[in-house]
């Protein structure tokens, strides 16, 4: 993903949605990464697992949207348990940014 280095993952995105139980899309979400071991009080553990996820797996697919191209990677992500499970992320490169931001994770689907 270009500027992988620089990806950004924001804490909101992470605390309110992604480990949010009771989020409308995200509660699936947060169920399934609290099985790894990821909870709220220590959100900064995924944020740090999903840009390393950015940075070392191959882009899947690349869907090109009004606001810049999306990126969709997959592979294992790195858990505080030890355990590696294959999920799903989307990066989007906003256009006039250097940094690509976090847009969704989830399992990864076959």
């Amino acid at each position: 993903m270009p500027n992988a280095h620089l990806a950004v993952v924001e804490r909101e995105k992470v605390l309110n949605y992604l480990l949010n139980p009771r989020h409308h899309y995200g509660a699936s979400k947060a169920h399934f990464f609290a099985q790894f071991g990821f909870l709220p009080e220590k959100w900064e553990l995924l944020a740090q697992a999903l840009r390393e996820h950015g940075q070392k797996h191959d882009i899947a697919k690349v869907t090109e949207t009004g606001f810049g191209p999306r990126y969709l990677l997959e592979g294992e992500l790195t858990t505080p348990i030890g355990r590696t499970p294959r999920v799903s992320t989307v990066w989007q490169l906003d256009k006039g940014q250097l940094a690509p931001r976090l847009i969704t994770a989830y399992p990864f689907k076959s």
